[in-house]
């Protein structure tokens, strides 16, 4: 991808019965106050301008043929590139996704920005998918035609960047599905990822324990004997600067953050309270391992407060402008390795 002009970003609407029209049409109204990064939207213009009116927003919404005219049409008007609201195996919201992840993956989009979905979004339709990062993978190995990559979700602010090696599973079931090549690959990944997306040439990660106290010497707990505390110490013997497994309840005060530029927790909760409890409003979700950009809003759909004007753009925000400079710094790497 050339570094002249770049494409926009591709944003997909998500559930229109959340607060993804809120907070879309809130942005592009922030655009110049915030410095936003073009984007095009990706959905149903008359669920925007619906929601518009009963916002009391006033936005000008254009309908696009392509990524190139509503990057162009930005600055006066929100763009959306419409997609078919047909009946059939896929909704709106999972061809909203198709077309976005396509362009990405053609580079006719900067990146992905994914407004919320509940995950029943996906099972409504014949794609068995648990929510929409599997999804995302299983249309990169489509789009490749090989294997598909593994998806790793990154919590990003600027306090903290984390990463829950289990994620949307059961906590009984954690112990169980922890193994030596899922922290590998998991730990491999942010690691790539830190240097790639983030500039950060020797990345420091810092792994947290699974058990209260990581095990106490195996008093709570073998699995940080057994399991993590080797895979460290074997990863660190290649060259990563990894360390741990660290108790959790002391690992994410300040003092502990200036040690490490990501955390690897073990489940779900671990990684997203202390993320959430720090930057409520301005933590943004990352897919690792893709070969394109997608970032999200840290939140889900709040079909409750959707179109009362309660909901506020922060990560939204947050979203775009992390999409964008890592969409360019890819861009940038890309072109410096056609020019060697």
């Amino acid at each position: 991808m050339a570094l002249g002009r770049l494409p926009p970003l591709a944003v997909t609407l998500g559930d229109p019965a959340g607060i993804g029209p809120d907070i879309t049409l809130m942005g592009w109204l922030q655009r110049a106050a915030c410095a936003l990064p073009p984007f095009v939207v990706v959905g149903e213009p008359e669920v925007l301008a619906a929601r518009a009116v009963e916002l009391g927003c006033r936005v000008e919404i254009k309908t696009v043929a392509d990524f190139a005219a509503g990057g162009e049409a930005f600055a006066r008007a929100l763009p959306v590139l419409p997609v078919a609201a047909g009946r059939g195996a896929k909704t709106p919201i999972v061809a909203a996704i198709d077309l976005a992840v396509a362009a990405a993956l053609d580079r006719r989009a900067l990146g992905v920005v994914t407004n919320p979905i509940t995950k029943s979004a996906l099972n409504f339709t014949d794609l068995a998918y648990p929510g929409h990062t599997e999804y995302l993978a299983v249309l990169a190995a489509r789009h490749a035609g090989g294997a598909r990559p593994r998806p790793v979700m990154m919590l990003v602010a600027d306090e903290l960047k984390v990463v829950p090696a289990t994620v949307h599973v059961p906590l009984a079931a954690v112990a169980s599905l922890l193994t030596p090549a899922l922290l590998r690959e998991t730990i491999a990944i942010t690691a790539a990822a830190l240097t790639r997306d983030f500039g950060i040439a020797a990345p420091r990660i810092a792994v947290a324990g699974l058990n209260p106290h990581a095990g106490e010497a195996g008093l709570i707990g073998a699995e940080e004997r057994t399991l993590i505390a080797p895979l460290i110490a074997a990863m660190a013997a290649e060259g990563l600067a990894v360390s741990g497994p660290y108790p959790a309840d002391t690992l994410f005060h300040a003092e502990a953050r200036a040690g490490y530029d990501a955390v690897v927790a073990m489940y779900h909760d671990q990684a997203l309270i202390p993320l959430k409890t720090l930057a409520f409003e301005r933590g943004v979700n990352i897919t690792l391992g893709l070969p394109f950009v997608r970032t999200s809003p840290d939140h889900g759909t709040a079909f409750a407060i959707a179109g009362t004007g309660q909901a506020r753009p922060g990560s939204f925000l947050a979203a775009l402008g992390l999409a964008a400079a890592i969409g360019r710094r890819r861009a940038a790497g890309d072109a410096g390795s056609q020019r060697r």
